[in-house]
């Protein structure tokens, strides 16, 4: 049997901004995401974002029932803030894990350097960051 490719996210710069802005709108609230996206040898890039119906959040928790969400084969993941500064997925993220990837994004919600994405055993995967210069071409 082959060996698995190593797992990176690809963040599209439209999506990433939009992240770290509806996190600092939620502030001092926990914010959450739905990624769009699609995953292919390894490389799951993230291309678009929904908003959970009937979501809730408070300043330790956000979640949704996933009862409610319409099927939509591009659903990748989660997107979800973390108010209290840290990055590291608690055993509640873990547990309630959705999809392939998990984005944690520490306060201040100002660049690269606050966010995160880990797979569904708290393992962190290596962001690639869409630049100006390729959002362009």
């Amino acid at each position: 049997m082959g060996t698995r490719p190593e797992r990176k996210v690809f963040l599209k710069k439209e999506v990433h901004d939009s992240i770290l802005s509806y996190c600092k709108m939620k502030h001092p609230y926990e914010a959450i995401l739905i990624l769009k996206g699609k995953s292919k040898k390894g490389i799951i890039t993230i291309d678009g974002l929904s908003i959970p119906p009937f979501s809730y959040s408070d300043q330790t928790f956000a979640g949704f029932p996933q009862s409610f969400l319409p099927l939509d084969l591009a659903y990748v993941g989660t997107a979800h803030s973390h108010p209290s500064g840290s990055a590291e997925p608690s055993v509640t993220d873990l547990h309630n894990f959705f999809g392939l990837v998990s984005i944690i994004v520490q306060s201040p919600y100002e660049n690269d350097t606050d966010i995160f994405a880990w797979d569904s055993q708290g393992n962190q995967i290596p962001i690639i960051f869409e630049s100006d210069d390729e959002q362009k071409n």
